[in-house]
């Protein structure tokens, strides 16, 4: 499924952090930027959550 990207997202973080996400979308051979997607669209999977389209805020979330 393609997405529309029309969102940035800068985060801070550790360098061991960034170095292990370098070398996570190395081994998948992506872009720092897919895979942070690919994470965050399989963490959503798993813990069945759901964006609102055409909104950025989140939807409610049952208890962990």
């Amino acid at each position: 499924m393609s997405r529309l990207k029309d969102e940035t997202i800068t985060i801070r973080t550790s360098a061991e952090i960034k170095a292990l996400l370098k070398l996570a979308a190395e081994r998948e051979h992506r872009s720092a930027a897919s895979m942070l997607e690919v994470l965050i669209l399989e963490y959503a999977e798993r813990h069945k959550l759901r964006a609102n389209k055409g909104s950025s805020q989140k939807t409610e979330n049952k208890a962990r």
